[in-house]
């Protein structure tokens, strides 16, 4: 079969279950390949691609949040793995063809699949040793890895083929790999909505939470997948006392994924400290398009008049760690999600109760600077001189200039565990005494907003980060 050999489909399930097809019986012929040696075959070993021609365009309804084009014409995909997005797929290319009359085609792409890519593949250390014959073996390559599309580049959107996806298949399946690098646990399992922290703290009460859900009869989550892989089912939960699993991990990024049938579960990230892990995370993660994530980590509090523990809910960010300037310029404002914002301050107030002056909504500064607060009181007057930020953090405007940049909606709900401006600096048993009291209920906060959203995750569903130019059809 050759890249020309593009077959038309009726519908958008006969498409998606040709694309899977198509996948699946290219690393099953790399595994054959592999195995018996005949690596001139590999030539076969390719992505799928699918097609949608746009007919013609007319006015839909402008509420769409996404499966809308400017213009009609051919828009393309090459795709990797479908089959961990076909929920997301189906969904896409249904608007997209309910919206536009449209002629969907899939196929092989000319794009071969470097091996290492593909679960299950074996012999791949021999194959490189194999001389001429391995050259039809292709290499992982950076050349294509970017995010051109993502980040709207004119030759990305100005050829014969628009883009239909954000990711090329490389970009997607790199991304995957490091995700499964940094936490440990294959991406099968990684849920819609997604919480970052930096503590285990955090992740201890979370699992705890997961271990409720699981014994609770009605509950919708299904299992908990920990570090270590291991995945405890609803009926396997009942028999392990949760205070006694080890919750440790070999991995620089932890995570516990609460799943249930659809997807649309809780996964939590100890991400670490900074700006560079958060961006780190989010460039591979922003693949498999998630709802939504929000981080939950303490703060510096600004404002005298603050107190140990108080929540910030971050309605603007201050941009002072200069990890994504090349990406977002600084003077493209990042603006906060109101649906994850009501969310979030319904969450507090049903948790905490009345108490308004517990929390309050302001700017986020984030630095790359763990040790900001040595400066001389002079630099820190100059350093803050005319800004309203009440909180100094790392990792929230990285996480949100890429939610923004990658289109996937972002929060930031902090605690305040010092005011260093006020001579309440961050100091070890002042620290721990905060951080025991005030765990619990802020973690819940953050689940019990993205619980609220996954039961109707049409709130999400936003034209708020969607381009002015240079935009895809797909979500």
């Amino acid at each position: 079969m050759t890249a020309d050999e593009l077959t038309q489909v009726t519908d958008v399930d006969e498409a998606i279950d040709r694309l899977v097809d198509l996948y699946d019986e290219s690393a099953a012929l790399a595994r054959t390949i592999l195995d018996e040696g005949t690596y001139v075959d590999y030539r076969d070993v390719v992505y799928p691609r699918v097609v949608v021609d746009v007919k013609e365009w007319r006015p839909i309804d402008r509420s769409e949040p996404f499966g809308y084009v400017d213009e009609a014409g051919r828009y393309a995909a090459t795709l990797s793995k479908p089959h961990l997005m076909r929920g997301y797929l189906h969904e896409q290319l249904s608007r997209l063809t309910g919206n536009y009359p449209c002629d969907i085609f899939v196929g092989p792409s000319e794009e071969r699949i470097p091996p290492e890519y593909i679960r299950g593949v074996e012999g791949v250390s021999e194959a490189r040793r194999a001389g001429d014959s391995a050259k039809a073996i292709p290499r992982p390559t950076l050349d294509h890895v970017h995010d051109g599309i993502i980040d709207s580049d004119w030759d990305a959107f100005h050829g014969p083929e628009k883009p239909l996806f954000h990711f090329g298949p490389q970009r997607f399946d790199i991304a995957c790999a490091r995700i499964e690098h940094y936490t440990g646990i294959e991406v099968d399992s990684l849920q819609k909505f997604i919480l970052f922290t930096n503590y285990a703290m955090h992740t201890t009460e979370f699992v705890e939470f997961g271990f409720e859900q699981l014994l609770e009869d009605g509950s919708r989550y299904t299992s908990l997948v920990l570090p270590s892989g291991r995945e405890i089912s609803r009926d396997h939960a009942a028999r392990i006392d949760a205070a006694e699993l080890d919750l440790g991990s070999a991995y620089q990024m932890p995570r516990y994924d609460l799943c249930t049938r659809d997807g649309d579960g809780i996964t939590m990230l100890n991400i670490g400290v900074g700006p560079s892990n958060a961006k780190t995370i989010t460039d591979c993660l922003a693949v498999l398009r998630p709802e939504a994530w929000i981080m939950i980590g303490h703060c510096a509090g600004l404002d005298g008049r603050m107190r140990i523990g108080d929540l910030i809910l971050g309605n603007a960010y201050q941009r002072q760690d200069h990890i994504l300037n090349e990406r977002i310029s600084r003077d493209i404002p990042i603006p906060a999600v109101p649906e994850i914002q009501r969310a979030l301050e319904a969450s507090v107030e049903a948790i905490y109760g009345d108490d308004k002056s517990l929390m309050r909504t302001g700017t986020v500064l984030s630095t790359d600077d763990r040790n900001w607060e040595w400066k001389t009181p002079r630099d820190l007057w100059e350093w803050l001189r005319g800004s309203t930020a009440a909180a100094v953090d790392m990792e929230s405007c990285a996480l949100a200039t890429n939610g923004y940049r990658y289109r996937v909606p972002y929060g930031t709900l902090l605690s305040v565990s010092d005011l260093p401006l006020h001579a309440v600096p961050k100091l070890p048993a002042q620290a721990q005494a905060f951080y025991s009291n005030s765990k619990e209920a802020h973690v819940m906060c953050a689940v019990r907003a993205v619980e609220a959203l996954a039961r109707n995750p049409e709130r999400l569903r936003t034209r708020k980060l969607r381009r002015t130019i240079g935009e895809v059809p797909f979500r």
